[in-house]
C-alpha cells in the first residue's frame, strides 16, 4: 500500500501526540525487539520509536532493518525518534481516505 503526501501528512498530524512505544539503546535492534516492534504496530497501527544509537548512519541503518523486517512504512524521522506506519489487515484502526 502506497500512501499519498496528504495521508502522511494526516498520520504526522496524528503521531505527533504520542510517546514512543519502543526505545532502542545501547545493545542495537535485536530480534526481540524487531519481534515487539511487530506486535505494537500491529496492535496499534502507528507507533514512535526512539533510536538511541549515537551515529547517523547507524540510526539509519536501524530504522531501515525494522522497514524491512516488520514491512512497516517510515513515515517521519526527527532526530533519534522515527514514525511508523502498518495497517492492521484484519481490523484497522486508522481510517485512511
Amino acid at each position: 500500500m502506497s500512501l499519498t503526501e496528504k495521508n502522511k501528512r494526516y498520520l504526522r498530524t496524528l503521531g505527533h501526540k504520542l510517546k514512543p512505544v519502543i526505545i532502542i539503546g545501547n545493545a542495537g535492534l535485536t530480534e526481540a525487539v524487531l519481534k515487539e516492534t511487530g506486535l505494537a504496530l500491529n496492535h496499534h497501527e502507528l507507533i514512535k520509536i526512539r533510536v538511541n544509537a549515537a551515529d547517523r548512519a547507524a540510526r539509519d541503518q536501524m530504522i531501515d532493518e525494522i522497514c524491512s523486517g516488520t514491512h512497516a512504512m517510515l513515515i517521519q524521522r526527527i532526530g533519534h525518534v522515527a514514525l511508523f506506519y502498518l495497517r492492521n489487515k484484519d481490523k484497522p484502526s486508522i481510517k485512511i481516505i
